[in-house]
């Protein structure tokens, strides 16, 4: 349970008894204690999980993303996930947005990937021409950056009728790490249909979401 959704808890409880003044002390003891408590997701994945990314060549890296929104627009969140070739997964992440959209998740997701396996290229002393792949079930996310983007960066990112892209913030970041790296290629996989590094990745978002009360 999130922090966020134990306080509404406790809001709940203190309505609920409202002219309990005894009920009232203990919920005011349980806010107390609740500062000493840790409240970040507990997460779990091994290697085994996954299985090894398909048509990857020797040393080579994959990052699978997805966004998942409960209202659009309105609270969403992303997920991701990193493997090299031998199908070890290297780290995994999550995070909310309390007000956003199904796209901006999708993008979010592939920005904090890639930011991530850069980090660990950096970390680990790997050249950025090291094989990498994109895997996402948004194309929105794969045509924009392989499709799109060339054509708004040579109009000022601007779209072909002027107007400028929506999200175009988050598309100048992902512009600008996908140059990062040298050997990189996208791969668009069908969601929901049992991809098993897609479904953790839809799993992660809806997971924050849940923990975050939404």
């Amino acid at each position: 349970m999130s922090k966020i959704k134990f306080n509404k808890n406790l809001k709940f409880l203190r309505e609920l008894f409202l002219e309990n003044q005894t009920a009232l002390e203990a919920i005011d003891v349980l806010e107390k204690e609740a500062d000493h408590l840790d409240f970040s997701p507990v997460k779990k994945t091994s290697s085994g999980d996954f299985p090894v990314p398909d048509n990857l060549k020797t040393e080579g890296y994959a990052v699978y993303s997805d966004g998942a929104c409960r209202g659009n627009p309105g609270p969403g969140a992303w997920g991701m996930v990193a493997q090299n070739w031998k199908g070890e997964v290297l780290f995994f992440d999550s995070a909310v947005d309390e007000d956003t959209t199904n796209n901006r998740m999708e993008l979010q997701g592939a920005i904090e990937g890639l930011s991530s396996l850069l980090e660990y290229f950096e970390k680990n002393g790997l050249p950025t021409d090291t094989e990498t792949r994109l895997v996402s079930d948004s194309k929105y996310v794969l045509d924009g950056i392989s499709k799109w983007v060339p054509g708004w960066k040579a109009r000022g990112w601007k779209k072909a009728d002027k107007k400028v892209p929506e999200n175009v913030e988050q598309w100048k970041v992902l512009d600008e790490l996908v140059n990062e790296f040298k050997n990189i290629d996208y791969e668009w996989v069908r969601g929901h249909q049992g991809h098993p590094q897609n479904e953790y990745c839809d799993q992660l978002a809806n997971e924050a979401l849940d923990n975050e009360g939404f």
